[in-house]
């Protein structure tokens, strides 16, 4: 053994002259690294939860946040159509009406007397006698309209300008353009000639017949 041997070293820490042993410590690479992933999971498993919980105690995320803000869009367009507003319908002139007048009462002659003043006031005339047995005697007011469903809020209601208290019925018809005017118990005459032309002017100056749904 060398002088130059520390005592109570031997072996491979024997010194011969020729070499000398390097003295190292062990190296903790591998705990290091271990050590650096651990923290690395450890906060990335803090953020995610941080998340969490301000996701709870804020009642929702951000995708949450957009739905709604989709919804909310959508509930607008619908809104929008549902103000879409009714486009109103045309009511027709007399000239394009047909009306059939029907003396329901005991007095002769109303039939064709009221007919021809309609005519001269722009109608359209096809029968003028009496009323069917139905209504024979049993219209007790001015008058009696009837018509199709449709004319209720067309042709029905510019007859109605011409005689003022008249009722309004509906029959199995299918022609909206021709209805029946019956003469009633109470009826006198026609209203006057230039109050009816006013009405039927605001009629038509102020378009409140049936209205058609309008495309949005």
């Amino acid at each position: 053994m060398s002088m130059l041997t520390p005592p109570g070293m031997g072996g491979k820490y024997r010194i011969t002259g020729r070499r000398f042993p390097h003295m190292r410590r062990p190296r903790n690479r591998r705990r290091i690294v271990l050590a650096v992933a651990s923290a690395a999971v450890a906060l990335a498993l803090a953020g995610w939860g941080t998340l969490q919980l301000v996701d709870v105690f804020s009642g929702g995320g951000a995708g949450e946040s957009a739905q709604a803000a989709h919804g909310k869009g959508s509930q607008g367009t619908k809104s929008g159509k549902e103000d879409c507003k009714a486009v109103p319908k045309a009511l027709p002139k007399p000239d394009e009406i047909t009306v059939n007048v029907y003396n329901a009462t005991p007095r002769g002659g109303l039939a064709k007397t009221t007919a021809d003043e309609l005519q001269k006031r722009g109608f359209k005339i096809g029968k003028r006698e009496n009323a069917p047995a139905l209504y024979d005697k049993k219209v007790d007011g001015t008058g009696l309209l009837l018509g199709a469903p449709e004319a209720v809020d067309g042709a029905l209601k510019v007859l109605g300008t011409q005689l003022a208290g008249t009722q309004v019925k509906n029959d199995q018809r299918t022609n909206g353009g021709e209805v029946d005017l019956i003469i009633g118990a109470q009826f006198k005459e026609l209203t006057p000639r230039a109050e009816a032309d006013r009405a039927l002017t605001a009629l038509g100056g102020q378009p409140k017949p049936a209205e058609t749904p309008a495309k949005c």
